[in-house]
């Protein structure tokens, strides 16, 4: 494991400044590069912890921001005000998240032909966005997307693997849903696998919080949100350590 070093990277996207989160191994590199974007609520802790532990398996990640530093924690009304007419527009989408791309790639030590993505929710159609218009991930993992059309058409020219994940209870990324995306992507002749976690809702890795945000005991969140979340504690370890193994799984199919 490798000694980690965060920055807080300011840029502008979208029309706003995005608060970004950066974390690096110590040393010059070349280090694989991560574009992490974070779920609907927005860049939190959970997040940023992901950033911090990809940065220890010795990649530089960047943990994008697409709401301006804002997070709708409570706040279900308001993020989907922010997030439904971003999902709208595939357009914005790939703007947003080139823009945290092309943040991640000028940092210093990037080795850019190892360039991977992880996206949860929203962010997880981003980074699909940015891959299906030409962003060259090796490997792309995300956990309860949002997903584009299934059409394979879309695909034919991307060569990353993929990893989907969804939890079996999940309504808003349903598993059926995964399945049909997959298929388009083997119609494509991608690398692709689902994963999907029995009993688990949408947004299972997310703590219980009560409604000033602080974390809550239990499996249910005290403040208000989205219907069909709930925190599950060790399908949350389980999608972390399949993320990581297709991350490693990359770095040795290049050493091969």
């Amino acid at each position: 494991m490798h000694e980690v070093t965060t920055a807080r990277i300011i840029y502008e996207a979208d029309g706003l400044n995005m608060v970004a989160h950066l974390a690096r191994p110590r040393g010059e590199g070349p280090w694989p590069a991560v574009l992490i974007g974070h779920d609907g609520v927005g860049l939190d802790d959970y997040q940023r912890s992901r950033a911090d532990d990809i940065a220890a398996h010795g990649h530089i990640a960047l943990a994008m921001d697409y709401h301006g530093g804002q997070t709708f924690f409570g706040r279900p009304d308001a993020m989907l005000a922010r997030v439904m007419p971003l999902l709208a527009d595939p357009g914005r989408m790939r703007a947003i998240g080139r823009a945290a791309l092309d943040v991640l790639l000028s940092t210093p030590g990037v080795d850019a032909d190892r360039l991977l993505a992880l996206g949860y929710g929203a962010g997880g159609h981003v980074v699909l966005e940015l891959a299906r218009t030409g962003a060259p991930f090796q490997a792309i993992a995300v956990v309860h997307p949002s997903l584009p059309e299934p059409d394979a058409r879309d695909w034919r020219d991307v060569n990353g693997t993929f990893l989907l994940c969804t939890g079996s209870e999940d309504p808003l990324c349903t598993p059926d849903q995964l399945l049909a995306f997959g298929r388009a992507l083997q119609e494509a002749g991608v690398d692709w696998r689902v994963d999907i976690y029995g009993g688990a809702k949408h947004a299972f890795w997310a703590r219980p919080t009560n409604p000033d945000g602080s974390p809550a005991e239990g499996l249910m969140h005290l403040e208000a949100t989205v219907p069909g979340v709930g925190y599950h504690p060790k399908h949350t370890v389980r999608s972390w350590r399949a993320v990581l193994d297709l991350f490693a799984e990359d770095r040795g199919a290049r050493r091969a």
